[in-house]
């Protein structure tokens, strides 16, 4: 506890602005402060383990969408999107670390389980902990939003460019397909877009991965409208409307201010590999953890890595 409130002084004192747009760009920064919607994101501090931080200027966040439906409670359910993200405030590098959801892992307290079930174990705190161990990094934050929020920020921001590498579809979310190469989306086909694994011809790792395509698209949106008088201000002010969390609202408004600010030549996004197979009769992704650990030891204190 000491080290989180250690951590988080000097974040208020003066980290530059780099800090985390590209999650916060993702999840709730820029719902629309005008929709009288009940809140759609959780951003909270992580209860670190270690009494020592290896360095002030990398931040790391553990990226949570939701599968809750409206009436459920976003942070007791699954977690159908699992993303690590590292940011470093000095440099302003990004790492996006994804996690297919039905990696088979231990789960404090439950046992060998998928990944995503710890947030039904133990909710935000636990997930996040068990993502981190996956890659061998603990992360100082984590958020959590559900897909109602992800559809109205993408109807906020309009619409998206993703470089799509092949094609495919699904017969219920998208029948039409969606194309290979550069294509343009908008709000529901975004979504659909980072839902769809049946279609894909590597499930579960193909949807992470479509994930943080939509994830560079997003960014690259709010990059372009960055300098529209009061973008950044009425992003801040959505957030602390629309979001549940214990970080202090002047931090809220110094992310909302970096939103911009990523390199996007400096963002490196990654699918921790595995094996599909079956654990008794459930179908489960076994995850390559030294793999995972040795992109998690390459990125960790720089937030940055050449490649996967």
């Amino acid at each position: 506890m000491k080290a989180r409130e250690a951590r988080r002084r000097r974040l208020r004192a003066g980290l530059r602005a780099t800090s985390l747009a590209l999650v916060l760009g993702v999840t709730a920064l820029v719902v629309p402060d005008a929709q009288q919607a009940p809140t759609e994101a959780v951003l909270v501090a992580v209860d670190r383990s270690q009494a020592v931080d290896l360095t002030p200027d990398v931040i790391w966040i553990a990226a949570i969408g939701s599968d809750a439906r409206p009436w459920e409670d976003m942070t007791a359910t699954r977690g159908d999107a699992l993303q690590l993200v590292g940011l470093n405030t000095k440099t302003g590098s990004a790492v996006a670390f994804g996690i297919p959801r039905d990696s088979w892992v231990q789960v404090p307290g439950a046992g060998q389980r998928r990944i995503n079930d710890a947030m039904t174990v133990g909710g935000p705190q636990l997930q996040a902990s068990v993502m981190g161990d996956l890659l061998g990094i603990e992360p100082d934050y984590v958020v959590v939003t559900r897909f109602e929020g992800f559809e109205q920020m993408l109807g906020a921001v309009g619409r998206i460019t993703v470089d799509n590498p092949y094609a495919f579809s699904d017969p219920h979310l998208r029948p039409e397909g969606y194309a290979a190469g550069k294509i343009e989306l908008g709000r529901y086909g975004a979504m659909n877009y980072a839902r769809i694994r049946k279609g894909l011809r590597d499930g579960d790792f193909g949807r992470s991965a479509n994930q943080q395509r939509v994830m560079r698209g997003i960014h690259a949106a709010i990059v372009e409208k960055r300098r529209r008088p009061g973008f950044i201000e009425r992003g801040a002010f959505a957030v602390l409307k629309h979001t549940s969390t214990d970080v202090p609202a002047t931090e809220i408004f110094r992310i909302a201010q970096a939103v911009a600010q990523v390199d996007a030549a400096k963002i490196t996004t990654c699918v921790v590999p595995g094996t599909a197979g079956f654990a008794g009769p459930a179908s489960v992704v076994f995850p390559d953890t030294a793999t995972a650990r040795r992109w998690g030891a390459a990125a960790g204190q720089d937030a940055s890595l050449a490649n996967c």
